[in-house]
Parts: structure tokens; C-alpha cells; sequence
């Protein structure tokens, strides 16, 4: 069978290092590669897939997408606004889901085990809205989303305030206060400037969702000042988990796949 990871850009995917580290173990001969697909391809893409494939992660562009080109979808999916996980079953139908909402929950607990209750995510997009309802699933009933324009913070609002929860969601600019029990980064490592990881100092747990470059200064800092810190290879360990799970119907081996990921990390440091 075969599986992959779509997205542009996509050569600094850990994605394949976790999946094949997990068909390996479970003694499946599958492949899982790193597919380019730009903006606007993902329905080309879509065409291709036959009886020989199960299953793709998406990573930005496609997470949004996606959603005009596959009907059949989980609640994870309709609540995010966005999917990262694309399955197709044997009669060829194609559904999608969201593993970075459980994902992100389970990287947190895995770190700590204080209580959430107010949340602020530095950034709106896809992935802002993922970690959010994920935080939201573990208590969070105030996010603050600080964001360069309101209007693009708009859709990520909508779905964190459409959790069950109900949570309060207030939309402001990335120069607001950072509060919370739970500070979420989801900007890039090159504009993680002064400021804005000073601003990060109050917060008792640090989530940087990025795995790649690492360590970011944000992620730096949080280890610096004795912050919890959640890293991105966190998040991505436990979503591929789930992704595993999902296209094998088999346990994930989540060490396995974590210390697979370790290892991809320490050898790009060296180079």
C-alpha cells in the first residue's frame, strides 16, 4: 500500500522518518514519501489515486483545500475548518479527518497535567485552529488569537468559538499582551523577534509547533526561563500516531516513531 505526505514546501517533512519507522515495525511492507502538491493542485492529485494507495497526510497548503474537494468528513474536520489526515478504503471512497486536534492534546498532556484554562495562540491559521479546539478539549474556555490582520484570524475565531465548549475567543494584534496558562506559537522561527519571545516570559507552558529549524527561539527561551516546553516534533509524533493507526488498524509504536524522529533531527543539526 501506498501513503504520503502532501504539502509545498515539503522536503523538510519528518512525516516519512515517523510513518516508515511505524510500518516497519509493524511488519507492513507500505511506503510513505513526501509529495510536492502546490496550491491549487490537490484535486490533480486526487485523480491519480488509486487501489494502490490508503492514505495522505496534508500539511499547508491543502489543509483547507481540501474541504471543497472530499464530502465525507469527521466532526474533528467541520470544527477545525480544515483537515490533515485523507483516507480512501477499498470500495474507493474517500473520507477525511483532523489528528492534530487529539494530537495536540495528548503532546500537551504528555508534558503536563496543570489545569488550562485560558489559552493565547500567536498566529490564525490552520494550524492555530487545530491546536486551539485541542486545548479547548482539555479545559481552555478563553483563547486569545493575536494575528497581523483580524480579517485573516476570522475562520480560525469561528471554529475555536464553535467547539462545544463554547469558549470566548478574542481576536487581537500580535503586539497584544500574551496571558494564559498555555502560550501556542505557530509563526515562523524568523519572526520570532525580541518582543515577541519577551512576551512569551508569563506563560506557564510554552506549545512551538514548529520541528523545523529547532531549536526556535521561542522554544530556546521557554527552556532558558524553566517553562514547560511542547515542541512540534511533540505534535507531530502524536498526530502520525493517530494517522498510523488510522490507515493500519493497528497500535502505533509511538516510542519507536519518537525516537525515529530524534534521530532524523540530531543528523540535520550536524550537518
Amino acid at each position: 500500500m501506498r501513503c504520503a505526505v502532501l504539502g509545498d514546501p515539503i522536503d523538510h517533512s519528518l512525516s516519512p522518518v515517523l510513518h516508515r519507522a511505524a510500518y516497519q515495525a509493524l511488519g507492513l511492507s507500505w511506503t510513505y514519501d513526501a509529495v510536492r502538491v502546490p496550491a491549487g493542485r490537490m484535486a490533480d492529485f486526487l485523480e491519480r489515486l488509486n487501489d494502490g494507495w490508503r492514505g495522505v497526510s496534508m500539511t499547508m497548503p491543502l489543509k483547507r483545500e481540501v474541504l471543497a474537494l472530499v464530502a465525507d468528513r469527521t466532526d474533528r474536520v467541520r470544527w477545525a475548518g480544515g483537515a490533515n489526515t485523507l483516507v480512501r478504503e477499498d470500495d474507493g471512497r474517500l473520507w477525511l479527518d483532523n489528528t492534530d486536534l487529539p494530537g495536540a492534546a495528548a503532546a500537551v498532556r504528555e508534558r503536563t497535567d496543570a489545569a488550562i484554562e485560558t489559552v493565547t495562540i500567536l498566529g490564525a491559521g490552520a494550524t492555530a485552529a487545530s491546536v486551539g479546539l485541542g486545548l479547548c478539549d482539555l479545559g481552555a474556555r478563553n483563547v486569545r488569537l493575536l494575528a497581523r490582520s483580524a480579517e485573516r484570524a476570522a475562520d480560525t475565531a469561528a471554529a475555536i468559538r464553535a467547539h462545544p465548549s463554547q469558549p470566548a475567543v478574542d481576536v487581537l494584534g500580535l503586539d497584544a499582551d500574551v496571558v494564559g496558562d498555555v502560550v501556542v506559537s505557530t509563526v515562523p522561527a524568523e519572526a520570532q523577534n525580541g518582543p515577541l519571545v519577551a512576551a512569551t516570559a508569563r506563560a506557564d507552558v510554552v506549545f512551538e509547533v514548529l520541528y523545523h529549524p529547532w531549536p526556535t527561539p521561542l522554544a530556546r527561551a521557554a527552556v532558558e526561563r524553566g517553562q514547560v516546553l511542547v515542541g512540534g516534533l511533540d505534535l507531530l509524533v502524536h498526530q502520525a500516531a493517530l494517522q498510523v493507526e488510522i490507515f493500519t488498524g493497528a497500535p502505533a509504536p509511538l516510542a519507536l516513531m519518537r525516537a525515529a524522529g530524534e534521530r532524523a533531527l540530531a543528523e540535520r543539526a550536524a550537518r
